[in-house]
């Protein structure tokens, strides 16, 4: 599994993850904020399922040494 989320995008989709969870917790919004546990996990792995069907990375350019 090769990492294909960058440093914003990541700290974007936890943030929103936790977010979500937590107003769904508080029944803020409804049950369907569980789904939080999706943006939450993808960026704590750093890999998006979605982006290579896409053709999408936002990990900056890695230079071989």
């Amino acid at each position: 599994m090769k990492s294909n989320v960058g440093g914003i995008d990541k700290i974007l989709r936890i943030v929103v993850g936790l977010a979500l969870i937590a107003m769904a917790a508080t029944g803020t919004i409804g049950v369907w904020g569980y789904l939080g546990v999706v943006p939450l996990l993808t960026g704590l792995f750093n890999f998006c399922p979605a982006y290579p069907l896409l053709g999408i990375s936002t990990c900056g350019i890695k230079k071989d040494a």
